[in-house]
């Protein structure tokens, strides 16, 4: 078998996939993208696509800053909108409790140098969402948010990174990875690959590759749930999300609604099928009643799971593995799609001068190593 020698490997065929790869050819590298099916048919094709800055981990804000000016420009690094609507995000309070929580988020990102987030009073959050229930009570909002088609952006992602010049490699599995003195060989079902760069970026399977790359990574396979609703009459334009339900709510020109939020489906068998969970599913549709009663006469047109692996911080891995020349991207826990765009210029940065200005320390690979060690230290 003869051997395709590249300057770095990017295994998995995802949106951060594509982005590393894109960003990577950009600057003269000579790449290879390896998917085990088709590009985007896993979790970043089937996303709600939702480009969201409110109430991200404070570690992410940095890099998902990056990633909305990315997206308010998304043309010019694909050549293509991707869908990308820009909308304001509300999270709505229910209660004196939600209120609360309002008042020290807000602390904490200020004391952070965060400002991007602001509380709504009542009446600030009823003009904005006048078909709310009466019973709200205020809210929280990111101006210039928004919200992307899926499968479109990743699509326009590696068509811009082969235009540039990377090598895609679809229905492609696998099967080894294996270090041979400064150089890794990975061996696929019909193809053997040599580079001195491998970058992971294989989702819900991310863990599996880490394995055979030498780091050992905590990482659950989940299947968030989605549905779509039959038109309605436009009465929602921000995209609207909770405090006290698991609930993500938009409402899309045509006027069909998209409900989700992190409920789940069913995960099933090694190969990671998914399937809805019927009972979890219909807590979306009383969620959204609950808020919106124009709901109630919505009807279910379509809903499906994808599949995510959550790490148990729900912090992605991204950075540098504990071995030359291995690099991750992966485990974003079902909120990676808007930090695409940035974590393709960030790996670009880091694999090919040796580093980046945002600090990855909280993104490290090997921090649940270590902590599950010293957990079981102290036994």
């Amino acid at each position: 078998m003869k051997m395709k020698k590249f300057d770095a490997v990017i295994i998995g065929g995802g949106i951060h996939g594509c982005s590393i790869a894109l960003h990577l050819a950009k600057i003269g590298l000579n790449l290879a993208l390896i998917e085990k099916d088709r590009v985007g048919q896993h979790a970043s094709g089937v996303n709600a696509g939702g480009v969201r800055r409110l109430g991200r981990d404070c570690e992410e804000i940095p890099i998902a800053q990056l990633a909305s000016k990315l997206w308010h420009n998304i043309e010019e690094l694909t050549e293509d909108r991707c869908g990308f609507q820009v909308n304001d995000q509300i999270k709505v309070a229910e209660s004196d409790r939600d209120l609360t929580k309002i008042k020290l988020r807000i602390k904490q990102l200020n004391n952070r140098g965060f400002f991007h987030e602001e509380s709504l009073d009542r009446q600030e959050l009823f003009k904005l969402l006048p078909e709310l229930s009466s019973h709200c009570l205020g809210g929280m909002i990111v101006r210039g948010d928004g919200y992307a088609n899926p499968y479109r952006a990743t699509q326009a992602f590696k068509r811009r990174a082969v235009k540039l010049g990377v090598k895609l490699f679809e229905k492609m599995e696998v099967l080894s990875v294996t270090k041979v003195n400064s150089d890794w060989h990975i061996q696929t079902k019909g193809e053997l690959f040599m580079t001195k760069v491998v970058v992971n970026c294989s989702g819900a399977w991310g863990n599996r590759i880490a394995q055979m790359l030498g780091d050992i990574v905590h990482l659950t396979p989940k299947a968030p749930m989605l549905m779509i609703t039959s038109p309605l009459p436009r009465f929602v334009r921000p995209v609207v999300g909770s405090f006290s339900r698991v609930l993500s709510f938009k409402q899309f020109t045509n006027g069909t609604v998209m409900i989700g939020g992190g409920l789940l489906g069913l995960v099933k068998g090694p190969d990671l099928y998914t399937e809805i969970d019927l009972p979890q599913l219909s807590e979306y549709a009383k969620s959204a009643a609950a808020l919106f009663p124009i709901m109630e006469t919505a009807t279910l047109v379509r809903s499906w799971a994808g599949i995510e692996g959550y790490t148990p911080d729900n912090l992605p891995i991204v950075g540098a593995g504990q071995r030359q020349g291995v690099f991750h991207a992966f485990g974003f826990s079902a909120h990676g799609f808007q930090l695409a765009p940035a974590i393709g210029q960030v790996m670009s940065e880091l694999i090919h001068n040796g580093q980046t200005r945002f600090s990855l320390d909280a993104f490290r690979v090997d921090r649940f190593t270590n902590a599950y060690a010293e957990r079981d230290a102290t036994k």
